[in-house]
C-alpha cells in the first residue's frame, strides 16, 4: 500500500458500505467518502470484474436530489461498474464546462476531479488510486503522500489526471518540506518539476482579502430572491497568480471575488458543507468568503437549511482563520437553526484551544453585526453562554465579549443586553478576569435596579476582585 492511503476493504464489504450510503438522505463525512471514492477507484484497477459483481446490484436512483456527495459517489460506481466504452476519451472530461456563479468555486473543483475519476473508469484508462486522497480527516494532503503516490504513478506507468493531481496539489500546502522537494525534483513524470515547485513555494499562496458592508443603508431581511438587505459584513479576496497550470474548471477559484457578486443560485446551502472546506483545506479564509451570504442567511432571513458541517471544518482547517472565518462564526452564533449555533459553538471552542481565535476580532464583528440589526441578541447570548459553560469555554468568552461590549453599549437599546452582561459576568468570574471596562463602569453608576444595571454592576464587582 502506498503512504497515505486508506485500507481498502474486500469488495463484499465495500459493497455494503456503499449500499448504507447511497441509502441515507444526508451525505457521508469527509474521511467516509474519500475513503470509500478511494476503494471503488482501486478495485476497478485491480479486478474490475470482480468489483461489477459486487457492486452491480446496489441500488443508485434516487426518488429526491440526493446530497452532492451520494451523488458524486453513486457516479462513480456506476462508471466502475458499467462496461467500458473504449472509444471515449478522457482527456475530454469537463470541455463544455462553463463558469456560472464565483460562490461555488471549490464545488467546481470537487465535480471536476470527481467527473474526471469518473471518464477515465468509463473509458477504462488504469487508474491504480487517486492522487488527492487526503492523509487526515481535515482533507489536507501530505507533501510525502503526495511524491510517493506520483512515484508509483510512474513506476506503473500512469499518466496523472489533471484534475485529480490538481486537487491533490490544493490540499498540499502549508510548512515545507524539504525532504518532499528534493523527492519531487527526482520524479521520473512531466508532472515532476510542476510539483516540485509546487511544494518549494508552499502550495497555494494566501490571497490579500478585505472585508466590507453591503452596499446600501440596512433594510428589513427579506425572503426574496437576491435582495440585498445592506445588513452583512462581507469579504472578497484578490486574485491569485498560477491558475494555467491547472484544468479550466478550477480557474474560478483563482480569479478575484467580489463579495457582493451577483447568483444565480436561490440558495447556497447545497455547497457549505465540510467537503467544501476539505476541497481547499489550508484556506478556510477563501471558503467562508466565497460562501458567507449563504452562512448569513440562517441569522438574518430567518434560517432555512444550516450549514453546521461548514462551520465546523472552518474551525478545524489546517489554514490560518482569519477575518471571514471569524465573520462566519458570528453568524452562525446568532443562527435561527439550533444546530447552527451548536455548532458555531464548537467552532469557537475549538478555535480557542488551538489558539487560532482572535477574541478581538470576532467581538468587534459581533458588536457591528447587532449594531447593523443582522444578528438576534438573544441567539446569541444563549450561544455564548453554552460556550462558557464548556470546559476551558470561560476565558475565550470572557475576552470575546470585553471586545463586543464597548461596541453593544454603545448601541441605541443597551436594555437588551442585560441577560449578555449576565453571561459576560459568569465568564468573568469562571476565568478569573481582572481589570475595568469604561463602559461597564459607567452604566453601573446608573441608577435603577433593572436587570442591565444590576449585571453591570456584578461584572463591574468581579473585574474589580470584589
Amino acid at each position: 500500500m502506498v503512504e497515505g492511503e486508506y485500507a481498502v476493504p474486500s469488495p463484499g464489504a465495500l459493497a455494503d458500505e456503499v449500499a448504507a450510503v447511497l441509502g441515507e438522505r444526508l451525505g457521508p463525512g469527509v474521511e467516509t467518502f474519500e475513503r470509500l471514492l478511494s476503494a471503488v477507484v482501486v478495485h476497478a484497477y485491480r479486478d474490475r470484474e470482480e468489483l461489477a459483481a459486487a457492486l452491480g446490484s446496489v441500488p443508485r436512483e434516487f426518488a429526491v436530489r440526493p446530497d452532492p456527495q451520494v451523488a458524486y459517489l453513486a457516479g462513480i460506481v456506476g462508471a466502475a461498474v458499467e462496461p467500458v466504452r473504449a472509444e471515449e476519451s478522457w482527456e475530454n472530461a469537463g470541455a463544455g464546462w462553463l463558469e456560472l456563479c464565483q460562490h461555488v468555486a471549490l464545488d467546481y473543483i470537487a465535480g471536476a476531479r470527481v467527473g474526471e475519476l469518473q471518464a477515465r473508469l468509463r473509458a477504462g484508462d488504469p487508474v491504480p488510486f487517486p492522487l488527492s486522497v487526503p492523509s487526515g480527516p481535515t482533507g489536507a494532503v501530505e507533501p510525502r503522500h503526495l511524491v510517493e503516490r506520483l512515484a508509483e504513478y510512474g513506476r506503473l506507468g500512469v499518466r496523472p489526471g489533471p484534475a485529480d493531481l490538481g486537487q491533490a496539489l490544493l490540499r498540499c500546502c502549508g510548512p515545507v518540506d524539504a525532504e518532499a522537494v528534493c523527492a519531487a525534483e527526482k520524479l521520473e513524470l512531466a508532472e515532476g518539476p510542476r510539483v516540485a515547485d509546487w511544494l518549494r513555494q508552499g502550495g497555494l499562496p494566501q490571497p490579500a482579502g478585505w472585508r466590507e458592508r453591503e452596499s446600501g443603508a440596512p433594510e428589513r431581511p427579506s425572503r426574496r430572491r437576491g435582495a440585498r438587505v445592506g445588513r452583512r459584513i462581507l469579504v472578497g479576496h484578490e486574485a491569485i497568480e498560477g491558475r494555467g497550470a491547472f484544468p479550466r474548471q478550477f480557474w474560478s477559484l483563482f480569479r478575484r471575488f467580489e463579495p457582493a457578486i451577483s447568483c444565480p443560485h436561490g440558495s447556497l446551502a447545497d455547497f457549505r458543507d465540510a467537503h467544501t472546506v476539505a476541497t481547499l483545506p489550508w484556506h478556510p479564509e477563501i471558503a467562508a468568503a466565497r460562501l458567507l451570504t449563504g452562512v448569513a442567511s440562517a441569522a438574518d432571513q430567518d434560517g432555512g437549511r444550516g450549514a453546521p458541517g461548514f462551520l465546523e471544518a472552518l474551525a478545524a482547517a489546517d489554514g490560518p482563520a482569519g477575518p471571514a472565518v471569524h465573520i462566519a462564526v458570528a453568524y452562525g452564533l446568532a443562527s435561527v437553526p439550533q444546530e447552527d449555533r451548536d455548532a458555531a459553538v464548537r467552532a469557537l471552542l475549538l478555535l480557542a484551544a488551538r489558539d487560532s481565535l482572535d477574541e478581538e476580532l470576532l467581538g468587534r464583528e459581533l458588536a457591528e453585526l447587532v449594531g447593523l440589526g443582522t444578528l438576534k441578541v438573544d441567539l446569541a447570548t444563549d450561544s455564548l453562554r453554552a460556550a462558557a459553560a464548556a470546559p476551558q469555554g470561560a476565558a475565550p468568552v470572557w475576552a470575546v465579549l470585553a471586545a463586543a461590549l464597548p461596541g453593544l453599549l454603545a448601541s441605541t437599546r443597551p436594555q437588551a443586553h442585560g441577560a449578555l452582561l449576565a453571561v459576560a459576568a459568569d465568564a468573568a468570574r469562571l476565568s478569573g478576569a481582572r481589570g475595568e471596562l469604561p463602559e461597564v463602569t459607567a452604566l453601573a453608576r446608573r441608577p435603577g435596579s433593572s436587570l442591565l444595571l444590576k449585571e453591570a454592576r456584578r461584572l463591574r464587582d468581579t473585574l474589580a476582585g470584589l
